[in-house]
């Protein structure tokens, strides 16, 4: 530090030859300052206009910009089934050919609106003469008709994935992705046991498992049928009788997912009990154990009627959860008329609106609801017409109703809906 001349001198009777000689001090120190700072002086104030950056005046200094969360919203309807009486209804004898899209050409736009769209594929796509119940094998068209209506990920875990053996696994993966979807619940042997979509540069993982029947001397089974050692390798499942074990199985394949990167989980069940309209206990415990396991939205079906969304919250994290423990039949033959249950005809569009944020890898849930839906079936042409119909507001417009004269059916159906759901989880 440079010492002022007042301090130092220290006595106030001074001699105007010892105030000269430090003035004379002073100027020269300051030289000598400018001089040294000629030289060491940063060559930014030398090119530049010599303001610093920051400074009063100076341009700002950059702050990082962080990337905004990330709103999604994904979808996923129940089961998806090809009876006998639909092989027909959508046979067009002059062409040779199938088509389905009329089915789905009402629920289209909420479906295509979704940033990620799953459906539960209940059939086989296994070539060769389409069957129905029992043993499930879809014409192809169907593959194309669900990728045209916005589906992105068809499931392949259920109980009729085994329907027409090992070449029904490998074709009906085959043919969903030719016809544009990723699949889950099934794979090839090389191929890891979830599929990852990159949404709007968010990295969302599906799981998909499927319950087995009873075991037979130690095999597995689905739907009775002893699994071979390569098919058992090909699909993701889980037993009721060493259900704890098989669960390990899933956290596993949760832990590989985040590990490759997932941001998002999201689980699907096939399980619980046909026809009934309530979760049994396997479903609750599963339901928790897998928010426990991470993941951030469950879904499921099996039991072809609808059953009661739930939120659950993870009990270390504090996240929310949301389970819907059946969506019902999306498409199907089932029905008053067939099985004389109306609860059948009834199913959804679960829908989960979440928000990512990259900067804290936090999944915050947005939004719990469901479209519901009716499927109506009617003659038309010397032919049965399928058609989902939304039950939503424009229900009294909807041009299949009109046709059929079934509007007082899909009111009943909406209110039945609502009645399970709650009204607060309904999607107007």
């Amino acid at each position: 530090m440079i010492p002022t001349i007042q301090t130092r001198q220290g006595r106030r009777g001074a001699a105007k030859r010892e105030q000269r000689r430090n003035r004379i001090l002073l100027v020269s120190l300051v030289a000598v300052i400018i001089a040294l700072g000629a030289i060491f002086i940063p060559p930014i104030l030398e090119a530049g206009d010599g303001v610093i950056p920051g400074s009063p005046g100076g341009p700002e200094t950059p702050v990082p910009v962080l990337p905004s969360p990330i709103e999604l919203s994904i979808v996923c309807v129940g089961d998806v089934m090809v009876h006998k009486s639909q092989i027909a209804s959508q046979y067009d004898q002059s062409t040779g050919t199938y088509n389905y899209d009329n089915n789905f050409q009402y629920v289209k736009k909420y479906i295509e609106a979704a940033d990620l769209a799953l459906c539960n594929v209940e059939t086989t796509f296994a070539g060769g003469t389409p069957t129905g119940y029992p043993s499930f094998n879809a014409p192809d068209a169907l593959a194309y008709s669900l990728a045209d209506a916005g589906f992105d990920v068809g499931l392949t875990s259920n109980n009729h994935l085994y329907d027409k053996g090992l070449s029904g696994i490998k074709r009906t993966l085959r043919i969903l992705r030719k016809a544009g979807l990723a699949t889950a619940g099934t794979r090839l042997p090389w191929e890891r046991n979830y599929a990852l979509m990159d949404v709007k540069d968010v990295k969302v993982a599906i799981i998909s498992y499927t319950y087995e029947t009873p075991s037979n001397g130690g095999r597995s089974t689905i739907n009775g049928v002893i699994l071979s050692d390569e098919a058992k390798a090909m699909i993701n499942s889980f037993n009721y009788e060493v259900l704890d074990e098989d669960l390990k199985k899933v956290a596993a394949t949760i832990e590989d997912a985040r590990e490759d990167g997932a941001d998002i989980v999201v689980c699907y069940y096939h399980w619980g009990e046909e026809y009934q309209r309530s979760p049994n206990l396997w479903q609750e415990y599963i339901a928790k154990e897998t928010v426990a396991m991470g993941a951030d939205i469950i879904f499921a079906s099996h039991p072809h009627v609808l059953q009661a969304v739930e939120i659950l919250k993870d009990e270390e994290t504090g996240r929310e959860v949301p389970v819907f423990y059946s969506m019902g039949n999306f498409l199907s033959n089932q029905r008053a008329e067939t099985l004389n249950n109306r609860y059948t005809e009834q199913g959804m569009i679960a829908r989960v609106n979440v928000q990512y944020d990259s900067a804290t890898e936090k999944v915050t849930l947005l939004g719990t609801d469901a479209m519901r839906t009716w499927l109506d079936k009617y003659r038309f042409g010397g032919k049965d017409v399928y058609a989902i119909v939304p039950l939503d507001n424009d229900l009294e417009e909807n041009e299949a109703l009109k046709a059929s004269g079934h509007l007082h059916r899909a009111r009943q159906a909406a209110d039945d809906v609502e009645a399970v759901l709650g009204s607060d989880y309904i999607w107007r």
